[in-house]
């Protein structure tokens, strides 16, 4: 991580060094004070002025050293952790934008946005203490030398101590990193509930689920609890001892140091100097406890950033469609499709070709893979066997369920690239959602709300019909997308399309036969293979279970009797 972004960090550790030197250099000035002025006035009763001053220029010198030292460590090393952390957000949103929609499929949204958001911030926790806790290295190492120059026992009381908490540490660290880890995956699972909950919030309250989501909610919280309490309770153990260890020394080095003071082998200066250094390393010390006690939660969401990160981008479908010849605007040559982990094909060898500037209306049962043609024909997934060729030019595709920004209606239409208002209110004519658009408060600019919530069902789709018809597109594809519109407004829509868009394929999923009347000609599939073709009339006076299926669509729509 600390490579991501070296200059920072390199400052950042040079900041650490020269404050851990003038942290072992305050030490010498105490004793040099103590020695030189303290005990000459008590003893003397008198000291001269230049010793005083030279007192206080060390004191005063070194602090500033020292407070010069902690702004560049913790300054520069805050902007590299938050550089790293934006670094590591990238490759992740890099990552999930480069993923086709069938990696997706396959990953949960929640815990997919838990690794750029919560995992992200896990991962750099412990990049802030390092380059103190590394300054602390330095300092123990000048300082053992200087201890050890001062009076041997009383620097091998005091060095004796390192071992011990690293040795804490390493057994802390190896018993606490499976529990760590075991929370963050969870927590990904408990992100990932709490996104579907209040995606489906609407469907929650129709229901009066609230109890019953509140319970799941809960109970994947409290998934996440449990590994997380055993280590906090673990952590707290193990932050005790590093209290208690570094006591228990200086309280020895009290004892024995006030026996080598009156035995004459050490000065009340060297003593003191002892007794100072090593607290002013007992901070540092915990410094190093923290960085390894944040390591495990650490290398926990590192490694969940890195299985997204590193996992191979798959081949985006869209660049195995070919280009169709002139007068073709789709064509699907023995094209098969089987979702993943699935046992059977959702498509058979489909074979169609149709025509440019027609308007084709894919009809069949639930399940008989009218919708994942049309993802097929999008680009969004790739055909397990055959292959597609389309027109040059743009594809678009208008789902059953709309989705709309929380911006605009201009923010929702443009989606990215700007047109002019001309050719925004013309694509909204053809989607006939011109007038009530005009009728809004605020017109193109008016906000709409998350997920378009104040507009109804058939003005969220005519606002997504829009957002694909300013765009031109070559070939238009519509999953059932009129299905919340009257059949007044659909032919309207269906007409305006035909004439405005002459040249531009459209594929229109449908089961309301109102809408099937209005195409060209109609492909009825059936349980994944296409078992007719032609127009809408040919096919109810020759095709059986075409002729069922339409009946049923009509009795469902008539009224009861």
């Amino acid at each position: 991580m600390l490579s991501l972004h070296p200059r920072p960090f390199t400052i950042a550790f040079s900041g650490a060094a020269v404050f851990a030197l003038a942290t072992v250099a305050s030490s010498f000035a105490i004793r040099w004070v103590i020695d030189n002025v303290i005990i000459v006035r008590f003893e003397a009763g008198d000291v001269a002025t230049g010793a005083v001053v030279t007192g206080f220029a060390m004191i005063i010198g070194i602090g500033l050293v020292r407070a010069v030292g902690v702004v560049f460590r913790r300054g520069f090393a805050s902007m590299g952790m938050w550089r790293v952390a934006q670094t590591y957000t990238n490759q992740v949103l890099d990552q999930l934008v480069s993923q086709p929609l069938g990696w997706h499929r396959r990953h949960a949204d929640g815990d997919l946005v838990a690794r750029a958001g919560v995992d992200t911030e896990a991962t750099v926790s412990v990049i802030a203490p390092i380059p103190f806790a590394a300054s602390t290295v330095v300092m123990i190492f000048v300082s053992t030398i200087w201890l050890f120059l001062t009076d041997i026992p009383l620097g091998l009381l005091a060095i004796v101590v390192f071992p011990i908490l690293i040795a804490t540490n390493v057994i802390y660290e190896r018993s606490v990193a499976g529990y760590f880890t075991e929370a963050q995956e969870r927590l990904g699972k408990f992100a990932a509930g709490v996104h579907e909950s209040f995606d489906g919030i609407q469907l929650i309250k129709s229901y009066g689920a609230e109890d019953r989501e509140t319970q799941r909610l809960t109970d994947l919280a409290g998934d996440v609890l449990t590994p997380r309490i055993t280590a906090i309770r673990m952590r707290s153990w193990f932050e005790a001892l590093l209290d208690l260890i570094p006591t228990l020394t200086n309280i020895a080095l009290v004892v024995i140091g006030a026996a080598r003071v009156q035995s004459g082998d050490v000065t009340v200066g060297e003593f003191s100097s002892v007794i100072f250094l090593f607290t002013l390393l007992v901070l540092p010390l915990r410094l190093i406890g923290y960085a390894l006690s944040e390591l495990p939660r650490s290398m926990a969401a590192w490694t969940r950033i890195q299985a997204v990160v590193s996992e191979p981008v798959e081949a985006d479908p869209r660049r195995g469609i070919a280009v169709a010849d002139a007068g073709v605007g789709v064509a699907f040559n023995a094209v098969g499709f089987r979702h993943a982990d699935a046992e059977h094909h959702a498509l058979y060898d489909i074979t169609l070709a149709l025509p440019s500037g027609s308007i084709t209306a894919v009809v069949g049962p639930t399940g008989s893979g009218k919708s994942t043609l049309a993802d097929l024909a999008a680009g969004l997934v790739a055909p397990t066997s055959g292959h597609i060729e389309i027109a040059a030019g743009q594809r678009s595709i208008v789902f059953q369920e709309a989705f709309l920004l929380a911006g605009t209606v201009r923010d929702n239409i443009e989606f990215g690239t700007e047109f002019s208002d001309e050719a925004i209110w013309e694509a909204l004519r053809i989607a006939a959602a011109d007038d009530f658009v005009r009728g809004l408060a605020g017109q193109l600019d008016t906000v709409v709300g998350e997920r378009g919530v104040s507009l109804s069902g058939g003005q969220r789709q005519r606002v997504a019909l829009a957002r694909a018809l300013v765009r031109q597109p070559a070939l238009l594809i519509l999953d059932d997308t009129t299905s919340a519109l009257d059949p007044a407004t659909e032919s309207k829509v269906l007409e305006n399309m035909r004439t405005a868009l002459a040249t531009t394929t459209v594929l229109l999923v449908a089961s309301r036969p109102s809408t099937v009347a209005l195409a060209d000609d109609v492909v009825f599939l059936n349980a994944g293979e296409v078992t007719g073709h032609g127009t809408h009339d040919e096919l109810l006076a020759t095709h059986d279970d075409y002729r069922e299926l339409v009946a049923a669509f009509e009795a469902d729509r008539s009224p009861a009797t």
